[in-house]
């Protein structure tokens, strides 16, 4: 194996990969990242393989460097657009034997300029000395490269590296990509990030896309760029233009239909769910001493000083090792006071300040708060510690529980989401249909036959509807009791809501007594002790056709819709009824469904 890691680097026997990385909103190439392959037929030929060789025969950085060379000459014969993500771990980065000046030298003699690389740090190995990573990137980006943070979400401190390097791009790994159209959990973590990114100023790149759902989902999420099959796999000879089908599936006019969450979930959640249990220090321990703690523990980050059950100030692990690190420090200052080397102004709230004021305090103040933690306190006497990563991971959770409003009996989406979906067609521009359903003669079925049957007959209505809309395209939501909604961006609304109605017809027959089917309906008294004949349920779609600029809110869309839906209950049996008016009248569908046999009107 040696003998042909060694042959690899004389020989430079590696092939030049190059996967796509495209502009979600424009529809054009951004770059390409470079990767290698091995010689064909040989155990290396995998880059896991060839890179896990090279550090067995300690050669990660002759190894590293060559799969550069080869991918920036190749890059450059093929004439590719855009720029080229370079490949880089932070042990070679910030190794003795990098020299990025040669580099430099070798990108410009082939015609390269250098604002075309982008450096992406991976992250196989723990980052033990950010310091020297830093000042290492940050030479490369006076040199004019561009930086960028590999597989956010994995490996060992991505979010810390996020904020070391402060690259100009973030990747964020496949597995918060995949199933994103049906994963509410990733589909708020993307949008988290997003929120972060933009606020720092960096492009999101979402690696790992696969399908057309997820493609056009993450568009509309508002991230700048994707990569993944879907759009390219890594080729020697890849196009210099984005594939026809992607660049057309891109400018799908309509929006999305988010991931709802099935369950409903209540509460304020404070600061004192972030509460962790860390042992004080008092200002009469000196500096050893707390040397000492750091030592004894090393997942220890912070060791908060309290004087009396008052904090009064905080100590980092990077501090005091980084100071004790200096000749003769700690011979000097290891027996003062622990003060000396604490932050005097820690960042500390009560027990019951929410999540969101408390994430707003951490976003106003110095960024250091975020990553050294903050201390809560029940009214001014010390309790314990929160830590940005678990703040960070509650906020998310919290997005995720203010999208969870969904009808517990359906799991379709409620008011909230129904509203928001509807604002967001809106702003959109695009024409779609607005879809109200009701059940006729309801009530009283439920009166008679049991609230468990109606709850039956409320599920079947949902299990209908979902099962003629497209899951990309139109919308189902529940507004409560027997009122539902269907947000239609399909074409064939029209066949998909004779669908409903056709369906809706045949399976309600399975929730009446055979007798009175035959009968036509159930007899049964009403509120004057009279016993009156009530037809079977039937169901009432009121449809609204909403065109540009016609709408300016989901409430005006709502009251169109429910005006149609009592068009629709106006005419016998299962129906449908289409607002068409411009200005002029509404006119009726006439496909009728009467107790699961269709008659024309």
């Amino acid at each position: 194996m040696q003998e042909l890691l060694l042959r690899i680097l004389r020989n430079q026997e590696l092939t030049a990969l190059f996967q796509p990385i495209i502009h979600l909103q424009k529809g054009a190439i951004l770059g390409y990242e470079g990767l290698v392959r091995g010689p064909a037929d040989t155990p290396l030929h995998a880059p896991l393989a060839l890179l896990g060789a090279a550090r067995t025969f300690g050669l990660s950085n002759e190894v590293e460097a060559l799969c550069r060379k080869v991918v920036v000459d190749t890059f450059v014969n093929l004439d590719l657009p855009g720029r080229l993500f370079l490949n880089v771990s932070p042990r070679s980065l910030v190794g003795a034997d990098m020299q990025p000046e040669a580099e430099l030298d070798h990108i410009r003699s082939c015609g390269l300029s250098p604002n075309r690389i982008v450096i992406e740090v991976t992250e196989g190995d723990p980052i033990m000395d950010y310091d020297r990573l830093r000042a290492v990137v940050g030479h490369y980006g006076r040199m004019g490269f561009q930086v960028a943070i590999d597989d956010l979400g994995t490996g060992f401190s991505s979010l810390r590296l996020w904020s070391e390097l402060r690259p100009a791009f973030v990747k964020v790994d496949m597995h918060f990509v995949q199933d994103i159209d049906r994963d509410k959990g990733k589909f708020q973590i993307l949008r988290s990030i997003q929120d972060i990114a933009h606020a720092l100023g960096a492009t999101v790149i979402a690696e790992g896309i696969e399908t057309p759902s997820e493609l056009l989902l993450i568009r509309d999420l508002g991230i700048c760029c994707g990569q993944g099959y879907h759009i390219g796999r890594p080729v020697a000879l890849p196009s210099a233009v984005v594939p026809a089908a992607i660049a057309s599936s891109l400018t799908f006019a309509g929006v999305t239909v988010f991931p709802q969450e099935r369950s409903v979930v209540q509460g304020t959640a404070t600061a004192l769910r972030l509460l962790r249990a860390v042992a004080p220090a008092t200002p009469a321990m000196t500096n050893s001493d707390i040397f000492d703690v750091f030592a004894a523990d090393p997942a220890l980050e912070v060791v908060p000083v309290v004087d009396d059950h008052v904090p009064v100030g905080l100590i980092t692990r990077r501090t005091l090792v980084d100071r004790f690190a200096k000749q003769y420090i700690r011979e000097l200052h290891g027996r003062k006071s622990c003060t000396m080397f604490m932050d005097p102004k820690p960042l500390s709230v009560d027990q019951n300040t929410s999540l969101q004021v408390l994430s707003k305090s951490v976003v106003e103040a110095e960024r250091h708060h975020l990553f050294n933690g903050f201390i809560i306190t029940d009214r001014g006497r010390y309790l314990g510690m929160g830590t940005g990563h678990d703040l960070v991971r509650e906020i998310t959770a919290l997005q995720i529980s203010a999208a969870r409003y969904a009808n517990p009996l359906t799991g379709l989406p409620g008011n909230v989401p129904i509203n928001e979906h509807i604002d967001r067609l809106i702003a959109s521009g695009n024409r779609f249909a607005a879809c109200y359903i009701d059940l006729d003669h309801f009530k009283p079925f439920n009166d008679y036959y049991g609230y468990r049957k109606g709850d039956d007959v409320i599920q079947l209505t949902g299990r209908v509807l979902e099962a003629h809309a497209d899951p990309a395209r139109d919308f189902v939501g529940h507004i409560g009791g027997d009122d539902f909604l269907v947000l239609f961006q399909s074409e064939d609304w029209k066949e998909r809501c004779h669908a409903i109605l056709a369906d809706f017809a045949a399976g309600i027959i399975g929730h009446f007594d055979a007798a009175d089917l035959q009968r036509g309906g159930y007899l049964c008294e009403d509120r004057q002790g009279n016993r009156v004949l009530h037809p079977v349920v039937t169901v009432s779609l009121g449809i609204v056709k909403a065109e540009p600029g016609h709408f300016r809110s989901h409430l005006q869309i709502a009251a169109a819709a429910s005006d149609a839906k009592k068009q629709a209950k106006r005419m016998p049996g299962n129906s449908l009824f289409v607002d068409r008016r411009t200005g002029s009248c509404a006119i009726p569908e006439t496909p009728l469904v009467e107790g699961g046999s269709m008659k024309l009107a």
